[in-house]
């Protein structure tokens, strides 16, 4: 097992449906159901399937079989309403299907309607298990699995190095630029020393924007969300921020500094570089996952030189153009 996911996999239900099941006709009384099935060897006698030719039209839970009366058809027990889904479902919806139905078993029909077989209780739980393990891994670290987690966790000194050293060296060339670029907005700088002053500010709020932006893609990723379904509404929350923090601003900068060029400045930084913030905080750990690449190690730091060199860049381009 390695420690790389894979990408874009889907478990399906024809990895787990059985075809060796208890089978019955409506008609058929359960007592010469049950009789039949005894000396018979099924992977699963949890439920019947109640089969027309080999269309399902009901299954009956073994419960329902043994308390049904004496003279009672299998139509008389069966659901004829189960739950039913394709070879082709993702495993953890036919789990999730089951759970809200309280059934015991899936029945698996093609698209031609055909009965294919069941799933059986045992399958289902493990399939329970495996997406828990899933999701926790992700919420967590956005690895594989839990036994990703653990070994990440228990790791050697040297690996621990080997995962996180190559982020952060990316990290200080992004130190480095951001040096570089304050110094070719040296004449700006020398001719107001309070431009200096808000710098700080606006890189540890593009950076807090696009943090809570990743923590909630990492946990909507965890239950199945994908990045496309949270874009456009995280994208805009992302602006209305910098609305929001711009305008706040605003009023204290000219407070502080009497400059209302440089307030102005400031105020369409903040709604720039929030609304950037949000939007490669959400590209940079499916960008990372699909690569696959571990997010948990990368996502964070990458993230942060980016988000640093553009709020830079936006703040220092603005004050050139309103106050020169």
């Amino acid at each position: 097992m390695t420690d790389t996911p894979p990408v874009d996999r889907i478990d399906t239900v024809s990895e787990h449906v059985s075809a060796r099941v208890p089978l019955a006709r409506p008609e058929q009384l359960v007592s010469d159901v049950l009789d039949a099935m005894r000396g018979v060897r099924f992977d699963s006698v949890a439920a019947v399937a109640v089969l027309a030719d080999d269309r399902l039209v009901g299954v009956a839970s073994m419960e329902q079989m043994i308390g049904a009366p004496v003279a009672a058809t299998v139509a008389d027990v069966m659901d004829a309403a189960p739950t039913v889904v394709a070879p082709d479902t993702d495993q953890e919806h036919a789990a999730w299907q089951a759970v809200q139905h309280s059934d015991a078993t899936v029945a698996v029909v093609d698209d031609a309607g055909r009965f294919r077989g069941l799933i059986p209780p045992r399958r289902l739980l493990d399939v329970l298990l495996t997406e828990h393990d899933e999701d926790l891994a992700r919420l967590g670290g956005f690895l594989a699995s839990v036994e990703s987690a653990r070994r990440t966790s228990f790791e050697s000194v040297t690996r621990r190095l080997w995962h996180r050293m190559p982020w952060l060296v990316v990290g200080l060339v992004g130190a480095t630029l951001s040096a570089v670029l304050m110094s070719a907005f040296e004449a700006q700088l020398s001719t107001s020393v309070a431009i200096a002053y808000f710098v700080p500010g606006i890189v540890y709020l593009a950076d807090a924007v696009g943090t809570q932006t990743e923590t909630l893609a990492i946990r909507g990723l965890s239950v199945g969300v994908g990045i496309r379904r949270v874009i456009v509404p995280e994208s805009m929350t992302g602006l209305l921020v910098g609305v929001l923090l711009g305008g706040m601003t605003l009023p204290l900068v000219v407070l502080l500094t009497g400059d209302w060029m440089l307030a102005i400045a400031v105020a369409i930084t903040l709604l720039a570089a929030s609304t950037i913030a949000t939007v490669v905080a959400l590209a940079l750990p499916w960008l990372l996952h699909r690569l696959g690449m571990d997010p948990a190690f990368g996502s964070g730091p990458l993230a942060t030189v980016v988000q640093d060199l553009l709020s830079l860049a936006i703040y220092l381009g603005a004050v050139t153009v309103l106050l020169t």
